[in-house]
């Protein structure tokens, strides 16, 4: 088991993911992720805009890792100064969101908050970065702790500069 010190919570006391109806629990996601990118951009933010919690949300758009397809994700809205931050947790999953990979393969990206959109790019930061990073990412959402201890996955966390 990894543990990491600016994590607080422990891995004891996080309730795993469940493994059974995991294939049930992504097509939900899936098909839920596609309404809430369609209404958010239709209502150019007002609608659909915060995950459960009140967590701001923006749409990130990415290029297929293999496909090349165009391809967006709802996200949390982590602003850092004139930066975005996107933390690949997966709610604590064992493997990296898919929306890493394509960031990974093709770095330049698009971040819709509410009616702006603007082109970034987007880089990982390193293990000493993100235990800088970690106190503000949360003060914006505190279960990226929770995610964190659930995995042995180091979940990778990167800075979006905006170039246009």
């Amino acid at each position: 088991m990894i543990r990491y010190d600016y994590v607080k919570t422990r891995r004891e006391d996080v309730k795993p993911l469940p493994k059974k109806n995991q294939g049930l629990i992504r097509a939900f996601i899936k098909t839920f992720t596609r309404i809430n990118v369609w209404v958010y951009k239709l209502s150019k933010g007002r609608l659909l805009n915060k995950f459960p919690g009140g967590a701001d949300i923006c749409i990130v758009t990415t290029t297929g890792a293999k496909s090349g397809k165009r391809r967006e994700i709802a996200l949390i809205h982590l602003p850092y100064g004139n930066d975005k931050l996107l933390v690949a947790s997966q709610g604590g999953a064992d493997t990296n969101p898919s929306w890493y990979n394509n960031v990974k393969a093709h770095p330049e990206i698009q971040i819709m908050f509410h009616a702006d959109r603007h082109t970034y790019r987007a880089r990982q930061v390193s293990d000493d970065e993100k235990r800088a990073l970690w106190p503000h990412l949360l003060s914006i959402y505190p279960d990226f702790d929770e995610y964190q201890a659930r995995t042995d996955r180091n979940i990778p966390v990167v800075r979006c500069e905006r170039i246009a």
